[in-house]
């Protein structure tokens, strides 16, 4: 399952306007991971039946499927978003669920201003004119840098962010051929991102649950709401999309009950 997992947060961070940190925080993995980043060796002794299939899950989907994920959201883009869009909102009820639970006193008042600014936000990026940035070392830094950071603040897509300044597609045609030119630059910026701003992110969560859960869920939802397609190129792509949509809430609440399952075992 955590394997699964790992995979489908892989290649959610290729998609446009999908964002890998909101599919952590969908999957309940946005807190180990924030901990594992924060004090690595301690959290991977603990948690290392989560980590290492979670790993390699998600190598599979961000390295080895890139080229294939890049295919087919060039073929369908509509579907494969409607897709990852049912798969987040499978999982948004639970997430209420935990916030809720966290502290049942604590006003909304964050996640409705939350959930404006940000969706007010991410419309003005959505909206303004395309810019094209060099394909240079700093660059693809630069990727690594917003890839970084919209695993420690989920709902804040990279990818749409990397369209806009041209980055998107030698991104993914260098992740999918191995390009050390690259590669390297990338990591660099997510190494450098994470460190800087993992602890301080962990910090928050410790001590002040409830507000920050409900800050990320507006994130979560305004992103998603970002990537429903305004406009279908068919009626059958619609129902397609649709149908789509249905199967990713479905594989989200199996999921959900699969690992509900394991906890009660355990």
């Amino acid at each position: 399952m955590n394997a699964i997992y790992g995979a489908i947060i892989g290649i959610g961070a290729i998609l446009p306007g999908v964002s890998g940190g909101v599919l952590c925080v969908a999957f309940g993995l946005f807190e180990p991971l924030m901990e594992l980043l924060t004090h690595p060796k301690d959290s991977f002794r603990k948690n290392h039946h989560i980590f290492v299939p979670f790993i390699l899950g998600w190598v599979l989907g961000f390295v080895l499927l890139a080229k294939v994920v890049e295919a087919f959201f060039s073929f369908a883009p509509d579907i494969a978003v409607m897709l990852f869009f049912g798969l987040v909102c499978g999982t948004i009820p639970e997430l209420f669920k935990k916030s809720e639970e966290a502290d049942g006193k604590m006003s909304w008042t964050p996640f409705v201003i939350s959930l404006s600014i940000s969706y007010l936000l991410f419309h003005i990026i959505e909206a303004g004119e395309a810019v094209v940035l060099p394909e240079n070392f700093l660059s693809f830094a630069f990727c690594g840098f917003m890839w970084g950071i919209s695993l420690i603040v989920p709902g804040l897509s990279s990818s749409t962010v990397l369209i806009y300044l041209g980055l998107y597609v030698p991104l993914t045609e260098g992740i999918g051929s191995f390009d050390f030119k690259v590669l390297i630059p990338f990591v660099i910026g997510i190494v450098v991102t994470v460190l800087l701003f993992a602890k301080f992110v962990n910090m928050l969560f410790k001590k002040h649950y409830a507000m920050i859960s409900r800050i990320i869920l507006g994130f979560v939802i305004s992103s998603s709401l970002k990537t429903i397609p305004h406009s279908f190129e068919s009626v059958w792509t619609m129902i397609i999309s649709v149908v789509c949509f249905v199967v990713g809430f479905a594989i989200a609440i199996v999921m959900d009950k699969a690992e509900k399952k394991k906890h009660t075992e355990q």
